[in-house]
């Protein structure tokens, strides 16, 4: 499951922050995460990330009350001066299933990603050659049969427009 969270003035949403609580198995584990500005172009995305291990019993609590966070996670403490937060609201979710492969050397990890208004599949893989590694999965999946096509969009920017792009 992931939740999304912003400033009650979309004082991150608006410089192209995220921030999002994501749990495992239910409550065995949840990490918060800070993403920075994404840019997606063809294909490929790339952002920055900073994650920080949470209690999943008390992450659950910052759904009723996500201010809590403010002082409870140090890495959202952080945001508040540069972002002039006083408090946080919650966004909504989304849940997403993924499986994780090893290929050629890589990991690739199979998203999918049920929405309310639909459900989109995705590979992701974190790497330091793009663009090498998406010329070896074309020729993968087209050689496989294996219809696709690129993210136009991040799965936050397809939750918050209710899009499937």
């Amino acid at each position: 499951e992931n939740f999304f969270f912003d400033g009650d003035a979309s004082q991150l949403n608006s410089q192209r922050v995220v921030l999002r609580v994501r749990f495992y198995d239910v409550d065995k584990k949840a990490v918060v995460t800070i993403k920075g500005k994404q840019l997606l172009v063809d294909g490929i995305g790339r952002a920055s990330e900073v994650e920080e291990d949470a209690n999943a019993i008390e992450a659950r609590k910052w759904l009723k009350e996500p201010s809590l966070m403010l002082e409870a996670v140090p890495l959202v403490k952080g945001l508040k001066q540069p972002y002039k937060l006083d408090s946080l609201v919650c966004m909504g979710g989304f849940k997403n299933s993924r499986a994780v492969y090893k290929w050629e050397g890589n990991t690739l990890e199979l998203d999918e990603t049920a929405f309310e208004h639909g459900t989109l599949y995705e590979i992701e893989c974190e790497t330091e050659e793009p663009e090498a590694l998406k010329a070896k999965l074309e020729a993968f999946l087209s050689s496989n049969g294996i219809s696709y096509s690129y993210s136009q969009t991040s799965k936050f920017a397809n939750f918050k427009n209710r899009s499937l792009l």
